[in-house]
């Protein structure tokens, strides 16, 4: 990265890691010298945010496999989180890690980076701020705020192509950082964390290392109120089997209202709407005493019955749950087949010279009630610089008096010419 920039970056964060110290603010936001957030138009992409659902319908299935600490066979996970954090660490990639991300993600050949800005545009029309969100009373009006952090360390060159694509199309700020310092920089991430997710989740979800000189994070919000509330009256205590066989109550909620709903092998699903512009996908295999897993083909199966199904008058029971869960992403990753990715100290060069990925985590909650939903998610992707410094073929000191010259390059005109004996006078 262009130290010039590097060094603006620091003088305006120094003040604010020094209060970061104290009460961990969030820092300010910075972004790349001169590059604004590129205008794009959704509907040129279409193919291009098909292969993103896709890819994020496989992403979810690799989650749902590992299960992360979700206990009782309880799982909430964020493949779009994850997608979008994966979008990003791509457009730092060469060679065969980028070819591996492409072909095991599923991400589009080309126009991806810009795809996946016209996505995040989408979901801007409803961005809000979590921390003003009454989380007992879901909002009509949806919240979905999205947000991407990169922390880096303050002595590591960052590649500034790189940068310039995160700002442009993912909007992404870069916070440099010491991360040697952990009283200053770990409370700095948690704060960004705690934010972005309106305090559901108060922690960056990897653990902290002060080696590292590279954290690329991506937080998601959400909260909706439902299109038609369910009436808290009308929940009561109903037996429902768990995974393991055991009956037990619960409390189940009720209504009668008209959404999509769509059939197939094995499964039913209803789409239970919010108020606006999403929907709580629900999902239950056909047999009886089914663990509800279901391969990556079957949910775009899924996905494209619900896009064509009609409207229909459905009559619903549904419990309310509050759950949350985090995951070791190596872990899912290594399980999907990105060996490359996890492992390679060159096809990340654009990043960061001799990056490496060494830790990559989610943490995920949701609360789904009466009223609505919130639910929040942040995945994390750490790195670090391998192998030692590179070391200087020559060392030379000018510790003596020397001769020096200001030469003009292309006709080796020495236009000044002089010599330092007492650099003080």
């Amino acid at each position: 990265m262009n130290r010039i920039r590097m060094a603006r970056m620091m003088a305006a964060t120094a003040a604010v890691a020094l209060a970061t110290a104290c009460s961990a603010p969030v820092p300010e936001m910075l972004t790349a010298d001169g590059v604004e957030r590129v205008s794009v138009d959704g509907a040129a992409y279409a193919a291009e945010l098909r292969a993103f659902r896709d890819a994020a319908l496989g992403l979810g299935q690799a989650l749902l496999a590992d299960g992360g600490d979700g206990s009782s066979g309880n799982v909430v996970s964020s493949p779009g989180s994850l997608l979008v954090a994966l979008a990003m660490l791509r457009a730092g990639a060469s060679g065969e890690t980028a070819a591996e991300l492409d072909s095991v993600v599923g991400f589009p050949v080309e126009k991806r980076d810009e795809a996946m800005n016209a996505l995040l545009v989408s979901l801007a029309t409803f961005d809000g701020d979590p921390g003003a969100v009454d989380e007992d009373n879901p909002p009509r009006q949806p919240v979905m705020h999205a947000a991407n952090g990169l922390f880096v360390d303050k002595d590591v060159p960052t590649g500034e192509r790189f940068l310039s694509t995160l700002a442009g199309h993912y909007g992404t700020g870069v916070y440099p950082v010491d991360f040697s310092n952990e009283g200053a920089t770990r409370p700095a991430i948690d704060a960004w964390v705690d934010r972005n997710t309106g305090g559901r989740i108060k922690q960056a979800p990897a653990k902290y290392d002060p080696r590292i000189t590279f954290s690329l994070l991506n937080a998601l919000y959400f909260a909706a109120a439902w299109q038609a509330p369910f009436d808290p009256g009308s929940t009561s205590d109903l037996p429902f089997t768990t995974g393991g066989g055991e009956e037990i109550d619960v409390p189940a909620m009720h209504n009668l209202l008209e959404m999509k709903y769509a059939e197939g092998i094995g499964w039913r699903a209803v789409d239970l709407p919010y108020a606006e512009g999403f929907v709580m996908r629900l999902v239950l295999p056909q047999a009886i005493g089914s663990d509800a897993s279901f391969g990556a083909p079957q949910f775009m199966e899924i996905a494209d019955a619900m896009d064509a199904a009609p409207l229909q008058t459905v009559q619903i029971q549904l419990p309310r749950w509050d759950h949350k869960c985090s995951f070791d992403l190596r872990q899912v990753l290594e399980a999907a087949g990105l060996p490359k990715t996890l492992t390679t100290t060159e096809d990340f060069n654009a990043v960061q010279p001799g990056m490496t990925i060494t830790q990559a985590a989610q943490a995920a909650n949701v609360t789904v009630a009466e009223k609505g939903t919130v639910a929040a998610a942040v995945t994390q992707i750490n790195g670090m610089v391998t192998g030692a410094p590179p070391q200087p073929e020559r060392t030379i000191h000018f510790d003596r008096p020397f001769h020096y010259q200001i030469v003009h390059v292309e006709t080796g005109l020495p236009l000044f010419m002089g010599t330092v004996a007492d650099p003080r006078s």
